[in-house]
Order: C-alpha cells, then sequence, then structure tokens
C-alpha cells in the first residue's frame, strides 16, 4: 500500500498543470501578477530589462472568473427545495440541522454547493467527502449514538488537486481513492525551522488508511518516512461504496476549458497594446540633417540646428492601435459567447452592429438553460448525498430536491397566478394541491431556515389530513 500511497494517476500528472493555470486565470488579481511570468509572452529576442519591465506593468482584465462567480450567484440565487418526509422526528431534526450546517463549520448546503459549482467550472469537477465523527465508544442503541454524536454526518470539501490516485470499476465509480494535503506549520518561534506534514487518506469501499509524513525544514533539513496513522471502517462501509461523491459538467459546459485559451490571447493583446501607448507617450527626437550629428540631447540642453536643417518627433500613427482596440473587443465577445452571456458582452463598438430586444431576448433564453442544466446537475448529486446519508442513519425517511430551474425572483407573481389557475381546474388530486402549496411556500421562503420549513410543511401535511380543500 506505501507504493500505492505515492503514486499519482496518469491523469492527475497530465491535468496538474492545467488546473494551476485555470486557478490562476479564474483568481486573477496580484495571484496572476506573481505567476505572469509563465502567461506573457516574451518578443522574440526581446531584451531581458525590457521584458522585466513589461513584467512589473503587466495587467488582466479577468473576465472568465467574473463569468463563473455569476453563474454561480444565478444558479443559488434561490436555494434547492429540500423536502424530508416521515414521521421519525430525530431525522427530520438532523436533516434539517444538517441543511443550515452541512460541514460542521456553519456552512449552509447551499453554500457549499455553490463552491462546488465554481470547482466544477473552474476544473471540470468538483469533490465532496461524506463522513461521520468518530469516537471511542461503541453506542449500544440509535438515542445513543444521537447522543454521542456519532450519527452527525457532514460534508468536507476537496480540491480535485487533492485527489492524487484512484481506480474505478466498469461501471465508473470509485474501487478506491487517495487524496493528498499538505499543512505547514511553525511550531517554534525562535528556531528557523518549519514543519511540512503531508497527509495521504486511502479509501475503499468499507475501510479508510491515514499515512503521514512530517519533514522539517531549516537550517538542518530532515525527512522522515511514510508512516500508518490511523485506520478503520468509514462512514458509508454499509453501502460498500468509496464516501466521495463527484459532481462533474459535460465538456461543453466546462467552461473554464472553453475560455482559457481566448482569456490569454486578451491578455497578451491588451498588455501589448498598453505597452505600446506606453511607449508612445515617450517620442523619441528625430532631426533631418546632412551634417554629422553628435549633439547631446536631454531636457536640460538644447539643440543647434542649420539653415536647411528639421527638427521631428517619432509617433505612430494609430491605424495598428485602432486594429488592435477591435481584436480585443472581439475577443471579450468570444469570451461571453463561448459560455453562453453573448448578452452580457457589454455595449457596442467599432463595426459591432446593435442587436433588437428579441434577440436579447433569445440570448438570455439560452444561458437560463445553461442554468438549468447546472442546476438539473446540482440537485443529481445533492439527492445521492442526502440519500445515501439517509441509508446509513436508517432513519426511514423520503429525500427530495427540486427547484434551481428559475432565477428571476421577481417572477413570483406570474407562479402564485399559474397556481391559483391549476387549483381552480378542480382536479380531484389532494396531492396534487398539496405539492403545490408546498412549492409555493418553499420558494416564497426560499431564505428561512429548514426547520421553518420543515414545520410548514408538516402543518401543510395536516392540514390535508383534516379534510382541508
Amino acid at each position: 500500500m506505501v507504493t500505492r500511497i505515492d503514486q499519482e494517476h496518469a491523469d492527475y500528472r497530465n491535468k496538474h498543470e492545467i488546473w494551476k493555470r485555470y486557478l490562476d486565470l479564474y483568481t486573477g488579481g496580484e495571484t496572476f501578477k506573481l505567476n505572469s511570468g509563465n502567461y506573457l509572452i516574451p518578443r522574440q529576442k526581446e531584451p531581458a530589462d525590457v521584458y522585466g519591465e513589461r513584467l512589473n506593468r503587466v495587467f488582466y482584465e479577468n473576465y472568465i472568473g467574473s463569468i463563473i462567480d455569476w453563474y454561480a450567484a444565478t444558479l443559488f440565487r434561490r436555494e434547492p427545495v429540500i423536502s424530508v418526509e416521515g414521521s421519525n422526528d430525530l431525522g427530520r431534526t438532523f436533516f434539517s440541522d444538517f441543511i443550515e450546517d452541512c460541514d460542521r463549520k456553519g456552512t449552509s448546503l447551499s453554500d457549499f454547493y455553490r463552491r462546488q459549482i465554481t470547482d466544477a467550472l473552474v476544473y471540470g469537477v468538483g469533490y465532496a467527502l461524506v463522513d461521520f465523527p468518530r469516537t471511542s465508544y461503541a453506542a449500544s442503541s440509535r438515542a445513543e449514538e444521537e447522543l454521542l454524536g456519532s450519527s452527525r454526518a457532514y460534508l468536507i470539501h476537496c480540491s480535485p488537486d487533492e485527489l492524487v490516485n484512484w481506480s474505478r470499476d466498469e461501471h465508473g465509480n470509485f474501487e478506491w481513492i487517495v487524496l493528498r494535503t499538505t499543512h505547514t506549520s511553525k511550531r517554534n518561534l525562535e528556531v528557523d525551522e518549519n514543519t511540512v506534514e503531508t497527509r495521504w487518506i486511502y479509501y475503499d469501499r468499507e475501510r479508510f488508511k491515514i499515512y503521514r509524513r512530517s519533514v522539517v525544514q531549516g537550517a538542518s533539513k530532515q525527512t522522515g518516512g511514510i508512516e500508518l496513522v490511523d485506520e478503520g471502517m468509514h462512514g458509508l462501509a454499509k453501502l460498500h461504496r468509496v464516501p466521495l461523491f463527484e459532481f462533474t459538467v459535460s465538456q461543453g459546459m466546462w467552461l473554464m476549458n472553453k475560455a482559457a485559451l481566448l482569456q490569454l490571447e486578451h491578455f497578451n493583446k491588451s498588455n501589448a497594446l498598453s505597452w505600446a501607448l506606453t511607449m508612445g507617450l515617450f517620442a523619441m527626437p528625430v532631426v533631418y540633417s546632412d551634417k554629422k550629428f553628435d549633439q547631446m540631447v536631454g531636457e536640460s540642453y538644447f539643440l543647434q540646428l542649420g539653415p536647411g536643417d528639421r527638427f521631428g518627433w517619432t509617433e505612430p500613427e494609430g491605424k495598428v492601435f485602432e486594429i488592435a482596440t477591435q481584436n480585443l473587443h472581439r475577443l471579450k465577445d468570444e469570451i461571453y459567447r463561448v459560455c453562453y452571456l453573448i448578452g452580457q458582452a457589454g455595449p457596442v463598438v467599432g463595426d459591432h452592429r446593435a442587436v433588437s430586444g428579441l434577440s436579447k431576448q433569445r440570448d438570455f433564453a439560452i444561458t437560463q438553460e445553461v442554468l438549468r442544466s447546472f442546476g438539473d446537475s446540482v440537485k443529481d448529486v445533492l439527492k445521492r448525498v442526502l440519500k445515501a446519508i439517509e441509508c446509513v442513519r436508517e432513519d426511514g425517511l423520503q429525500v427530495n430536491v427540486s427547484g434551481l430551474d428559475e432565477f428571476d425572483i421577481g417572477d413570483f407573481a406570474s407562479e402564485v397566478d399559474d397556481a391559483a389557475k391549476l387549483i381552480a381546474m378542480n382536479i380531484d388530486s389532494r396531492t396534487l394541491a398539496k405539492q403545490i402549496y408546498k412549492k409555493l411556500a418553499f420558494k416564497y421562503l426560499c431564505d428561512e431556515r429548514q426547520e421553518i420549513k420543515d414545520t410548514i410543511a408538516r402543518e401543510i401535511d395536516n392540514w390535508f389530513l383534516r379534510g382541508v380543500n
């Protein structure tokens, strides 16, 4: 097993550098500037000092980062509607608390999966690990489990860069995985030494193993060996599955992969144009004379010219600047187009033609379909996670996830009208009417605590049980 822990999957090695580039493009700011030497292309035979000055002046217009954040924010503008049905009050209380705090750090389930969709749009995949607290005491009953907190499932966010090795079966499910994390600490302020601890966590369908290696870096570098520090059964061993849940998007929906090369091209051309404009501000004097020119030129000097001599300044005509500006606008529009956001590309410039209101509406309709596709993917993985937790806990509850299909809160009035018309049709189905009331209540109260939503759902159920039409 130690040899497997040390190994990296071939796909991980292939994507590691790509992911680092994609993360820089998404983050932007000073982080991108620090790594700009990896992305700013030097001119042929460009002097090192000139290239260094260009690096010092580098800037980055981060369109793709804003696009990804816009999708993540818009998708979760209304939280997903999670309904838990059943008579187990302890189980319903757990899921209510879990939705409000899913990682024992106070993160709501919606905020957790907002980060997951961001990972998926940047890396192409996001990972969430399901775990249960470990206790030294074995509970003898379900009530004792609840009291000890050992049945309090929680999620752990895993960066795609942490999953370094894995194996899949013929159905594409994980057979085993290896997660690697690195942590640096300074235990003694008086000694110039840092301790770098690397941990490998191995999971298969039933068991986990944790390996550790500590390296002391400083005046005397010491390298320790890999040691096994913990092992046992993991939380989903009962289901005979690896506890890592994968959230993927299709190649066509992997926005960073589609826009990265365009963003890099825009970065290089915008910096080249900026450098040319800056150099144009420092015009060079030109002397037209048949005599040998040996006078000193500077702010504190003057030129003495003969009767037939002429003096001028070098200055670009500006045609190439105009072409470069148009090209930058086209690149920016293309970044938005491949991300299905052409309607947000910005004002019309140059030879761009204005588009009609109907065309803009059609463009936004495409964006909404993409958002609904992302919403379907989020709902699918949420259902799998919640049902897996419910199966392990054995609460006997039905967990369902809906929503994430409408992205304009102002449309709620039309939803109420549609619901009223549907109820007025007098369809002989209490279940239909009950679900309509629940859906409207949950959408209107999307920002309320899950505990309140559960209470409302129970009250609606009791209302219909009493025979209210």
